[in-house]
């Protein structure tokens, strides 16, 4: 789980790090075949999440991979994939300045993150050691 944790975390930094996006897109498309072969489902639609954003910031008319039928389960039931699906929306909307789509996306990441077990848990850290 740790090197799952660990590829996930590179993908992410580097599309917000201003990294070369066809080379962390090329990183997210390896990371997703390792997260697959383990079976690592949540994480890999969690990453998966990723791609539009770097498609959409590269410019290409490319789109990912639509998601499986598992996974649009897991995408509708999973607080926490929910949580980056609309976060990745909300931050692609307000880049392009569709600011009624960043909007609705906001609303919908900040019902989601309201839930997520990782942020009560930052919450109550933070309150605990502040």
């Amino acid at each position: 789980i740790q090197a799952a944790l660990n590829l996930t975390l590179i993908c992410s930094t580097s599309l917000f790090a201003a990294a070369n996006l066809q080379i962390t897109l090329d990183k997210c498309v390896q990371t997703d075949k390792f997260l697959y072969e383990r079976k690592m489902v949540i994480f890999m639609i969690q990453n998966k999440c990723l791609h539009h954003s770097m498609f959409k910031l590269i410019g290409t008319d490319e789109n990912p991979k639509d998601f499986s039928e598992e996974e649009v389960k897991i995408l509708a039931t999973n607080n926490s994939v929910m949580t980056s699906y609309y976060f990745q929306k909300a931050f692609i909307s307000f880049a392009f300045r569709m600011y009624d789509d960043s909007k609705h996306f906001s609303e919908k990441y900040l019902d989601c993150i309201d839930s997520t077990w990782a942020n009560l848990w930052l919450q109550h850290a933070f309150q605990a050691f502040h």
